[in-house]
Formats: C-alpha cells, structure tokens, sequence
C-alpha cells in the first residue's frame, strides 16, 4: 500500500462529515418539533442535527408539505412549532380551552403593548387616558404574555414593555404584524365605535368589567 493511501481519509471517514439527504433533514426537523412542547429555533435545530445540516431549508420544504394538512408548520416568532390547522381548532376544544380572567384595563393594555411595543408605562397611561395600575402589569408577565423591552433612551430610561412568543403562540400570529385591524378591535368590543382621535384610541368607559379570554381569544381574532 502507497503512502498516499495509507495517509488519505477512507470513505467512512468523509461520511461522518456530509450532511444527511434532506429528505432526511427533513425527517429529523419533523421529529424534533412534534416532541418539543415548546417552538424551537433555528439555533436550537442546528445544535441538534448532524454536521452540515440546513435545518432552515429543511423548514421550507416541510412547511410546503404540510400545507393543506390538519397539523401545520407554524413559524413563531423566530422560532417553528407543529400547530393544529385553524380552521380544525374546534375539533380540539375538550383539550385546548383554557379560561383566564382579564379586567377590561388588562385587556386594554395588553392591546396598546401589542401595537404600540415598545411602549412604556407612561404612554401606556396617555393612550388609555386613565393610569395602569401595577396588578395589571403583574398579571400580564406573570401569563407570560408581554415582557420587559430595552429601555428607552429619554430622561429616566424608563424601561418599555413587549409582548412574547407565548402571546403569538395562543393567539396563533407569526409575528405583531399579523395583529386585526380597528375594524377587528371594535367588533371584539375593544374600541369604541366613534373614529378613534389618533392612531389607536383605546379608552374604555367601563374599566372596572371583567373580560373572558377562553381558548384562542376573540380578541385579536380575524
């Protein structure tokens, strides 16, 4: 045997380096999201899959897939998760619905975070036009619907609010720009119906009433 086959990697060897056919990526992206109780990301995929993997191609082509399925390819934020099609979400009422109880004020607030985010507590208060108080806040982190945002470069640094992946997830948005319009919100009792004085008028006479978010909320429903 020559010196050059004794030194040159055998076939095995360069195997162990190659990425897996993407039909198989495709199979192991599959079966890491349909585990996870949580969405994954792109990073967390990669730091699974074999070296040389494309987990983000191996999305593309999984999500075309399971388009028209009964279980979807959702992307989250940034991150992907395996969701139930909307449109057969009835079908898993028995299992999915989950009551939580919102004031009218948390509601309001966790709207204006949503469209407005970053947004801090102050103008928070100049939009409702009545202060927020600190239990409402308390109740929406602790839901783990919105989160603490960057701090805003103004006197004081106030920090600013934001809302989280979890928000999407349950209301099933890909990202806050897939948030109804006023239209939505009116119907959803959110606004009221006279046009709003700037760009999103959420004052609200009645506060103090208490709101049923159940399920998928019709609030930010289409």
């Amino acid at each position: 045997m020559s010196e050059d086959e004794t030194n040159s990697p055998s076939p095995e060897a360069d195997s162990l380096f190659e990425a897996p056919p993407m039909g198989e990526q495709e199979r192991m992206v599959e079966a890491i999201l349909f585990a996870s109780a949580e969405p994954v990301s792109v990073k967390e995929l990669t730091e699974r899959m074999p070296h040389g993997a494309d987990p983000a191609e191996a999305l593309v082509h999984l999500r075309k897939r399971y388009e028209g399925r009964g279980v979807n390819l959702c992307r989250i934020g940034d991150a992907w998760a395996m969701r139930t099609a909307t449109d057969l979400g009835f079908l898993m009422q028995r299992e999915t619905v989950e009551t939580r109880k919102l004031s009218r004020a948390a509601i309001e607030t966790l709207a204006i975070i949503a469209y407005h985010q970053p947004v801090t507590r102050a103008e928070i208060e100049e939009i409702r036009g009545v202060s927020v108080s600190r239990g409402t806040v308390d109740q929406l982190l602790e839901m783990e619907w919105i989160r603490f945002g960057r701090r805003k470069m103004t006197p004081g640094r106030p920090v600013t609010f934001v809302v989280t992946s979890e928000f999407l997830d349950h209301f099933g948005l890909e990202n806050a720009r897939d948030l109804p319009g006023l239209k939505e919100l009116r119907a959803a009792g959110l606004l009221e119906n006279r046009p709003p004085p700037g760009a999103l008028d959420l004052v609200s006479e009645e506060n103090d009433g208490d709101a049923a978010v159940e399920g998928q909320s019709e609030l930010f429903e289409d």
